[in-house]
């Protein structure tokens, strides 16, 4: 008896599986790009380990000043992320203010209060969530820290005066530099890493305690009801909670889905970009010598800075 043989539909194989159906295809390389490699595992174990060491630091006295400096930091990407939508949204920054009880103000005039009260807390979780994408990659590292020096410089012009401000800024500054120094960068990985760990962390804390818990009295989802009128302060935390947690997993899928290169890779690609002094192959062709006078300069020009504002 002659076989007939019949049509195959697209995507289904002669032996009725789907091992070529566009579904599976798109399936099985998704998983293959978000499945971690040995330097990533690696990234993500120091992750979970920042993770515990944060949330027990936070609540031990004393040991919990170590973590004092970095949440001033994360309260200055919260009032950074004020004062930069308020730019865009046409607004004219006053001042920008960091308050030694873990407290900011961004005073400014004009702009759409809609998009500057919600930018503090997702403004600060998304600079957080990037430097967690960053902090998987030693080129990428270099790069965040490079933005964030222009963002640090703009924070200055706009606190100005304010002393706390400026010495914690030069201070997280000095950090980046001396990371910079470390293994050929691979100190600042981690470092940038652990920053956007605790800034998110910090995030979904403080919009916890500030806005679901209302454990002050005003708070950006406070006036933000007020403008609204719909719903109150705690929907709109929770909202801004979601998305913060958001932020958070989307930086660590990032960080796995773009940062592929083995640590060798890393430390290779890292002596072509920016290298520090003593790294072979420079990219830029910029001598030892002249890199170390260039950052010796820039510390020197940011000193002057100061000594001029203060």
């Amino acid at each position: 008896m002659p076989r007939i043989d019949f049509p195959i539909q697209a995507g289904i194989d002669r032996d009725g599986s789907f091992s070529s159906h566009p579904i599976y295809l798109f399936a099985r390389d998704a998983g293959s790009t978000l499945t971690p490699n040995a330097t990533q595992r690696t990234t993500l174990i120091v992750a979970a380990c920042y993770i515990v060491a944060i949330a027990i630091l936070w609540h031990v006295p004393y040991l919990t000043l170590i973590l004092y400096p970095f949440k001033l930091l994360t309260v200055g990407f919260h009032e950074m992320s004020h004062a930069i939508m308020g730019v865009l949204t046409c607004a004219t920054i006053h001042s920008i203010e960091l308050d030694p009880d873990e407290g900011g103000a961004t005073r400014m005039s004009g702009g759409i209060p809609w998009l500057t009260l919600p930018a503090g807390y997702l403004g600060s979780s998304f600079i957080g969530a990037a430097l967690i994408a960053c902090g998987f990659d030693t080129n990428a590292s270099k790069v965040a820290c490079l933005v964030l020096a222009g963002f640090f410089l703009f924070t200055l012009w706009w606190a100005r005066k304010e002393i706390l401000t400026w010495v914690l800024i030069l201070g997280m500054t000095g950090l980046i530099v001396l990371f910079w120094f470390v293994d050929g960068g691979v100190a600042l990985r981690y470092f940038v890493l652990f920053v956007g760990v605790m800034s998110c962390l910090y995030v979904l804390w403080d919009v916890i305690d500030d806005t679901i818990a209302r454990k002050v009295n005003g708070s950006d989802a406070s006036s933000f009801a007020d403008i609204c009128g719909c719903c109150p302060s705690q929907v709109w935390g929770v909202i801004w909670l979601l998305i913060a947690s958001a932020f958070f997993a989307a930086g660590i899928i990032v960080g796995i889905v773009a940062f592929k290169q083995s640590a060798a890779q890393q430390a290779t690609d890292s002596e072509h970009f920016l290298p520090v002094p003593g790294a072979h192959n420079a990219a830029l062709g910029l001598s030892p010598g002249w890199m170390y006078v260039g950052t010796v300069g820039v510390s020197l020009l940011m000193s002057s800075c100061l000594a001029l504002v203060l």
